[in-house]
């Protein structure tokens, strides 16, 4: 257990990694997030100009 321990501590840096864990972590959500709200975007305006170029076969 004093190992854990002394592994969270970082060697007394711990004040400073774990916040910088959480923010870069917070950073990649926030980044994968409207990445992939991009993408519904972009698939949404693909299938509209895929439509129109057939004529209007299928609708959404």
């Amino acid at each position: 257990m004093d190992a854990i321990l002394k592994y969270l501590d970082m060697g007394g840096y711990a004040a400073w990694v774990w916040p910088a864990y959480g923010l870069a972590a917070v950073a990649l959500g926030g980044i994968l997030f409207f990445t992939l709200r991009d993408l519904k975007t972009r698939e949404r305006e693909f299938e509209a100009l895929r439509s129109a170029r057939r004529g209007g076969e299928s609708s959404l």
